[in-house]
């Protein structure tokens, strides 16, 4: 048995927010209240000033497995995911094979069965992410995959995409769409104005993805499927999909630390490590992202954690590839750039980590109570640290050398402790 003991437990489920203790045995919280320490504890976790909230659940992350493992793969990706005080992660499809068939799907699965923390799948809507013909989503659904998406390719085909939300509707699973269209862009991963033109580049333009956008939540509103916009970065969005949330649609929406963090500047400061599709934007967009996160336009706190090599982000400008790391530091971005700024509150910060991406796939996660399963994190909202070395096997963060407020002090999955942050300092 475990005793967590005198942490400020927060429950967005609930709006339990009160100094506790947690007992926890056989994988489960088994009591929640005041209790003595006794040697009938095998740990005793002293967590006084610290949060306990539920272990974090990102929808959105690439693990690079298979094909692109010199990148990342299941371990170490679920390594970075502990570290940040994740213990569910859902990965996207554009690996190599790309998931869009049982077998590739049901040898991810089978090596994902013993890893520290819970990951899951999703699979392509398209083969081969090509947005010409459909997957089996029925046979992809029944042999593990929870959703599906070709994340990192827009799909142009209206008719299949309709078609796409037709199946996923019947079937009850979200699709998310990467919004995107790639007939609107010049220089994909930098925004299209005052940062590309001092660059001499044509850049990617809000339109871009504003278009998609819109053409999803009408489509979204006419199958009644269930559909989650990804990385939303462009003020218009948030506006369309407020607009169509009142209309009716079940759209979902994330945004991530990144775009919450940075703007179009980070690229002339941090060059290609800032390089992101969709791309950071103004200040005028930042703050209406921050603003649909407070209204809750946008639902879910998503990191798109891409890991690349460092060769790779060597690369010119033009030619490297666009993405970064992001699981190690969203829980402190949050915290830094979003609570300690007032913009909205600790709880409200964790209902967009846990219970809302957790609706999003139906998953049994993301609360605290009695007899639950104990997927916890436990951290300082208020240590501030630096940002240098990583569980993933990739550093490609415009982050790196940044202080930030917010330090995971123990991730807790299936009642074992899965990472601390002792481990980083016996390592340093």
């Amino acid at each position: 048995m475990i005793l967590i003991k005198d942490g400020r437990v927060i429950d967005p489920q609930t709006g339990l927010d009160e100094t506790l203790d947690l007992v926890i045995q056989d994988g489960v919280i088994k009591e929640i209240g005041k209790f003595q320490e006794s040697d009938s504890y095998e740990k005793v976790i002293h967590a006084k000033g610290n949060v306990v909230a539920p272990g974090l659940v990102d929808v959105h992350v690439h693990f690079r497995d298979p094909g692109f493992t010199y990148k990342e793969d299941v371990e170490t990706g679920a390594r970075a995911a502990a570290a940040g005080g994740y213990t569910t992660v859902i990965c996207m499809a554009n690996t190599r094979p790309v998931v869009d068939n049982v077998e590739t799907l049901e040898d991810l699965r089978k090596r994902e069965e013993n890893l520290p923390v819970h990951v899951y799948n999703t699979a392509a809507v398209t083969m081969g992410l090509q947005g010409n013909e459909l997957t089996d989503m029925p046979k992809l659904l029944q042999a593990g995959a929870i959703g599906f998406t070709d994340d990192g390719i827009p799909i142009k085909d209206e008719k299949l995409v309709l078609a796409a939300m037709k199946a996923a509707k019947e079937l009850d699973v979200p699709i998310s769409f990467h919004e995107e269209d790639p007939d609107l862009i010049g220089n994909s991963g930098i925004n299209s104005g005052k940062v590309a033109k001092q660059l001499g580049l044509e850049g990617a333009p809000a339109l871009a993805e504003e278009v998609l956008v819109a053409r999803d939540c009408l489509l979204a509103l006419r199958t009644g499927a269930k559909i989650n916009i990804q990385h939303v970065s462009s003020e218009v969005s948030v506006q369309i999909i407020r607009l169509m949330k009142k209309m009716g649609a079940n759209v979902f929406a994330e945004v991530t630390p990144q775009h919450f963090s940075l703007t179009e500047e980070a690229v002339l400061k941090k060059g290609t490590l800032a390089k992101v599709n969709p791309p950071l934007r103004t200040e005028r967009d930042r703050y209406a992202l921050i603003r649909g996160l407070k209204e809750d336009v946008l639902d879910i706190i998503a990191t798109d954690h891409a890991p690349h090599s460092n060769e790779e982000k060597a690369k010119e400008l033009k030619s490297a590839p666009s993405g970064m790391i992001g699981l190690e530091t969203a829980l402190a971005l949050g915290i830094t750039n979003l609570v300690r700024k007032g913009h909205i509150t600790l709880p409200h910060l964790l209902k967009k980590m846990t219970m809302i991406p957790a609706g999003l796939y139906g998953l049994d996660c993301g609360y605290i109570k009695k007899g639950g399963s104990a997927d916890l994190v436990i951290f300082n909202e208020r240590e501030k640290w630096r940002v240098e070395k990583f569980q993933s096997k990739s550093a490609n963060s415009p982050f790196i050398g940044e202080e930030l407020y917010g330090k995971v002090k123990y991730t807790i999955c299936r009642g074992q402790i899965v990472y601390t942050d002792e481990e980083e300092k016996n390592e340093s």
